[in-house]
């Protein structure tokens, strides 16, 4: 399948595509493993409910253990299913941008605004947003093409002051990248990197570079700008709005442009110090109070939106995450050689690039790579109707945030319409003052916003709540994933922050599986079966909690009781247990090494499994059941973007991270000595002697477990650092642990 070149406006068939798209060459072998892979699952299936209901001598215990186990084999199986949704008809894509500015002027070029939303100067570090502005402003595009809007819900004059610093600094990296060709864009990677060579020029960029960094990390350090960094009144009269009252949660709107140097000089439009016009940069904190709702990223997005419509309103809209920094200036290139194919752009929502990551350490300890939610899934996504929108990486027409294809919303008012043509100067008072009202925090009262308009309101997910809704809506989306990765962001390197993180998604989930939106009832109307299963698939992700405690204590619990619960190594359903679970890993492997994974890596992102199943996905399913019926619990929390030395030290020599004395460790605790435990019993019982036949199956289980958690073992009695798991957790776990085997004596 070919996408169609375009020459003077006009299709030819004559020359080569710019974009093309293949079938993977495993999608046949796919269809025949599920089709063999379900039949083993009605069998195994089947095999519960004749123990279940056809045969008359069970027990009241065998009954609820095959209960149990049934239970836990269903959920396995429904998410087996709706994965399968994902393996019918991925495909891949290719773009071809060096051929696309024989057929595009410049001056064609479509306008970008770009969103970038922090929320806490400390937990997101200013430089660090800075550098992804800076790597984005300075793409191979149009600079005058180009807005930047930072979005900084934390109200944080520390925040703004980092921006005022780059804007300068702008003048002279943005000629510095284009003379020298520099690909590394975020300026603390460039200066980090090997890649480049020492010159006159390069010396002085990074001093000032330097110079700059420490500023803001003085600031940063005395949590308030003081006189020496204000060189004007004009500065003086920006930071004066940081009023005694004014809070993070309770402030007025701020909106402030970031003023160029050369501005000030000669009054002339922002250029840069080789001529060329600056994108535009441009600093929001919206309107908050403690009696309106501010439905956190979604509705900052939302005001982006707005305030963007009224000041620039460029068609494609790029969100990004205040961590991910461009790492290919020809991005915008390959996204025009989609928006330059007619046959697609009508009725196409959003092109969605691969979270990758740099700082991953080489084993991938945490799992963060999510190689199969952000490489593998998504080809199969796109194969249906497009890939899930992931919260950054995105470029989206504005003009599918206001409606479906057909059946357009209209705003308010015209001058957030997308197809409003902006006439008058951003600077100008009539602007900034309507910038300002749509900025405000009552705007969206009794308006279409967060329902048929913008980013999607009712989850803490508002990247799949969005996508999800606009694949309803009619709207196609694509994957494109280049070998050069697009950008590059943070990962977290502690275990508590990643589990903190899913934990969150989780809850944003089940808002959305468990509202009028469900994927498989409302979706399946709207989008078809394939696409409806494949967005279940990740609306009930929660759920693997189920089996995955079930087989983490189950067995276990039994065979210190002496009691068989799975096949005998002699009964042909042994066979089938096996071919179930080498065929699921194995599938899963060869997924994640085509996609350019290592076995090591492969490893610890099943561990993560496991390690998710017993935390994160089960604490936010206990959270959202009791946000369900009115019990308050923590909101939304930030994952840390700032790093600690010795974490940091950790996290590179590949050890886990625990320290923090959280509940979500308790549970993982248990089974590690609860299956470390029970695998002594059963390898003592097995040297002696005994006939461990019928407990053959919990011994390889209960053995896989063990390995997952040697990590788990370390930190207990093995480390003296301050990663270790904390002694209260050891202490708690044990002793559940204890009450956990006493009170299965009394059932087994």
């Amino acid at each position: 399948m070919e996408g169609r070149r375009l020459r003077g406006g006009f299709t030819t068939t004559d020359s080569p595509p710019l974009h093309t798209s293949e079938p993977l060459r495993r999608t046949a072998f796919n269809r025949l493993f599920a089709a063999v892979y379900f039949s083993a699952i009605l069998a195994l299936l089947y095999r519960h409910v004749q123990n279940l209901f056809l045969l008359s001598t069970t027990s009241l215990l065998s009954f609820s253990t095959t209960l149990s186990l049934f239970i836990s084999d269903l959920v396995l199986a429904f998410m087996w299913a709706s994965l399968q949704a994902l393996r019918m008809s991925p495909i891949r894509r290719k773009e071809f941008p060096q051929d696309l500015k024989q057929i595009i002027k410049d001056e064609d070029f479509v306008g970008l605004d770009v969103f970038i939303c922090t929320a806490d100067p400390y937990k997101e570090p200013p430089m660090n947003v800075v550098n992804t502005a800076l790597s984005l402003m300075a793409y191979d595009y149009p600079t005058d093409k180009i807005s930047i809007y930072v979005s900084d819900d934390g109200g944080s004059d520390l925040t703004l002051f980092a921006f005022m610093e780059a804007a300068e600094f702008a003048r002279h990296w943005l000629p510095f990248c284009r003379e020298h060709n520099v690909m590394e864009r975020s300026p603390q990677v460039y200066f980090e990197s090997n890649y480049h060579s020492s010159s006159p020029h390069f010396e002085k960029i990074k001093i000032m570079y330097e110079d700059m960094k420490m500023k803001v990390e003085h600031v940063m350090d005395k949590g308030k700008i003081t006189d020496e960094y204000i060189s004007d009144e004009q500065g003086r009269q920006v930071f004066n709005k940081w009023i005694k009252g004014f809070t993070r949660m309770n402030h007025p709107t701020v909106i402030q442009i970031m003023k160029y140097e050369q501005v000030i000089l000669d009054k002339k439009h922002d250029k840069d110090n080789s001529g060329r016009l600056m994108p535009n940069l441009i600093y929001v904190s919206r309107e908050k109070n403690s009696t309106s709702p501010h439905h956190f990223k979604a509705g900052a997005l939302n005001v982006l939106l707005r305030v963007s419509a009224v000041m620039t309103n460029a068609p494609i809209i790029l969100t990004q995450d205040c961590d991910m920094y461009s790492n290919d200036p020809q991005t915008l290139l390959r996204i025009l050689c989609y928006l330059s194919d007619p046959a697609i752009k009508s009725n196409l929502a959003f092109i969605q690039f691969p979270q990758r990551f740099h700082g991953l350490n080489k084993q991938d300890i945490y799992a963060c790579e999510y190689k199969h939610h952000f490489q593998v899934n998504p080809m199969g996504f796109d194969g249906l109707k497009g890939p899930s929108y992931i919260g950054s990486g995105c470029f989206f027409h504005r003009r599918a945030l206001f409606g479906g294809p057909s059946t357009p919303v209209p705003p308010e008012i015209p001058e957030l319409s997308p197809d409003h043509v902006v006439s008058k100067p951003i600077q100008s008072q009539e602007i900034l003052s309507l910038a300002h009202h749509v900025a405000g925090c009552n705007y969206e009262n009794q308006t279409n916003w967060g329902s048929k308009s913008g980013f999607r309101y009712g989850s803490l997910v508002e990247d799949y709540n969005t996508s999800y809704r606009l694949h309803c809506e009619g709207w196609k989306s694509l994957f494109c994933n280049p070998k050069r990765a697009a950008f590059l962001g943070d990962v977290p390197i502690t275990l508590f922050d990643v589990l903190s993180q899913n934990k969150r998604w989780c809850i944003g989930l089940f808002e959305v599986a468990f509202s009028k939106y469900n994927p498989l009832i409302f979706g399946s109307q709207y989008m078809g079966v394939l696409m409806s299963l494949a967005y279940s698939h990740y609306a009930f992700w929660p759920i693997w909690c189920i089996p995955v405690i079930f087989y983490s204590f189950l067995p276990q619990l039994a065979l210190l009781n002496q009691f068989s619960i799975f096949p005998k190594l002699s009964e042909p359903w042994f066979f089938l247990y096996v071919f179930l679970f080498l065929g699921a890993y194995g599938q899963d492997f060869v997924e994640f090494f085509l996609a350019g994974g290592t076995v090591r890596r492969w490893w610890n992102c099943q561990r993560m499994w496991m390690i998710r199943g017993l935390s994160c996905y089960l604490f936010g399913s206990v959270e959202y059941s009791l946000k369900s019926i009115g019990i308050s619990t923590h909101g939304f929390s930030l994952t840390s973007k700032a790093l600690d030395d010795e974490h940091s030290k950790r996290y590179g020599r590949g050890i886990f991270e625990f320290r923090v004395p959280s509940p979500l460790f308790v549970p993982l605790t248990m089974a590690a000595i609860i299956n470390l435990f029970s695998f002594l019993l059963g390898l003592t019982a097995f040297m002696r002697g005994n006939n461990m036949e019928g407990l053959g199956l919990q011994m390889i289980l209960i053995g896989f477990i063990v390995l997952n958690c040697l990590p788990v073992y370390g930190a207990i009695a093995l480390r003296n650092d301050a990663g270790k798991i904390p002694t209260q957790i050891t202490i708690i776990s044990t002793f559940v642990s204890v009450a956990f085997y006493y009170a299965s004596s009394l059932c087994f």
